[in-house]
């Protein structure tokens, strides 16, 4: 029996330092006593957790449980919340009438659209991929370039948009009053008989803010629940933490640092061209960053990256194990520059196929298992 113990020690030993360094070693069979070893590491408190593989200048937080909505579980809210409701699934926030908040942020697609880009006023093709609204209320700023940093700026924005929803942001108010129940429902929450713009952006936000990402299997794991992950997802939790170094950028309760980051999706000087930040910002270490994105129900948000080009999660865990997407720089662009560099934190990571193929089931276990179905509002006459 003692024999037996200093095996499994060992074997645990070797495994972990293995997925934590990301070397060449050959591969490790994956037994069933190699994955118990895994699992026991994760049954233990967090804090006696393998620390994750994240360099040295990043601060990082730890995988956590989902917290609440602090929005959603305030009551104080409520005729707000069903206000901004009714606002977000009418069509008569658009120019034409027919186009809502909720036409890019279907709740069965995941809080977005399910489309490469954004279509709106006229069919229009936006240029970027649609953001999920799932925990909206804990991002810091907002738009795949972090433009505004404020969920009340940011909803204001799609409906002045040319492309998006065309209105005339000035007349909204107005139209609105027009209608008896709008306007009573204005005069409830915020008084007065004048609906201005900043009530309807605050409205909207507030409902969306309590947009939260259901619980999922990660989330029983980590309160106890230890057979809610299977044991392929177990590794790919590990490996995701370890050699894959995802946490990173991808961090925390919701699976994001929150920053910006460029893996090599900027596409200078080519057909999709996206200088992200440095849209915003004109400075030079900004060129091809673009905001984290939360990885909580990934599962269904597809399609992914800021420009919606990447379809399945084999080929965003490719593109990373890669090291990110490095072009070379052309003879003319020697002495460019503002030609993109790929972030440092990305390294190839020799990933074997199994652990590519357990990190995607791990996104899998932080993904809700089913579509969001939300019953569209009755809205005012």
């Amino acid at each position: 029996m003692k024999k037996t113990f200093v095996i499994s020690c060992i074997a645990l030993f070797m495994g972990v330092g293995y997925a934590f360094t990301g070397s060449n070693m050959p591969d490790q069979p994956l037994t069933q006593s190699y994955l118990d070893s895994i699992r026991a590491l994760y049954t233990r408190p967090v804090s006696e957790w393998p620390r994750p593989n994240v360099d040295d200048s990043i601060h990082y937080e730890e995988l956590a449980a989902l917290p609440p909505s602090p929005f959603a579980a305030d009551s104080s809210l409520a005729a707000k919340v069903e206000l901004g409701k009714l606002l977000f699934f009418d069509p008569r926030l658009s120019g034409s009438n027919q186009i809502s908040c909720a036409t890019c942020h279907e709740p069965e697609l995941g809080w977005t659209n399910g489309r490469t880009t954004g279509i709106g006023h006229d069919h229009s093709l936006g240029e970027r991929n649609v953001p999920s609204l799932f925990n909206v209320w804990q991002y810091k700023s907002f738009f795949w370039d972090g433009r505004v940093k404020s969920l009340e700026q940011q909803v204001l924005a799609p409906l002045s948009n040319d492309i998006e929803m065309h209105e005339l942001p000035g007349a909204l108010g107005e139209e609105l009053a027009r209608i008896s129940e709008y306007k009573n429902r204005f005069r409830q929450v915020f008084g007065g008989n004048m609906i201005e713009l900043e009530q309807i952006a605050e409205a909207l936000a507030t409902y969306e803010k309590t947009i939260t990402s259901r619980k999922t299997n990660f989330d029983a794991f980590m309160t106890g629940k230890h057979n809610a992950m299977n044991d392929q997802q177990v590794f790919g939790m590990h490996i995701f933490r370890t050699k894959a170094r995802c946490m990173n950028c991808h961090n925390g309760p919701f699976f994001t640092d929150n920053g910006f980051h460029n893996i090599g999706l900027t596409y200078y000087q080519r057909k999709y061209e996206d200088m992200g930040l440095y849209n915003i910002t004109h400075r030079k270490e900004d060129v091809g960053r673009f905001r984290t994105p939360s990885l909580r129900d990934v599962g269904l948000t597809r399609p992914w990256m800021h420009n919606g080009l990447f379809d399945n999660l084999e080929g965003v865990v490719n593109l990373y194990n890669a090291g990110g997407a490095r072009t070379k720089r052309k003879e003319s662009q020697l002495n460019d520059p503002l030609f993109p560099e790929t972030s440092a934190i990305l390294v190839p990571l020799h990933l074997t196929t199994q652990e590519r193929d357990a990190v995607v089931a791990f996104l899998g276990a932080i993904s809700g298992g089913t579509s969001y179905r939300v019953p569209r509002p009755e809205l005012p006459k």
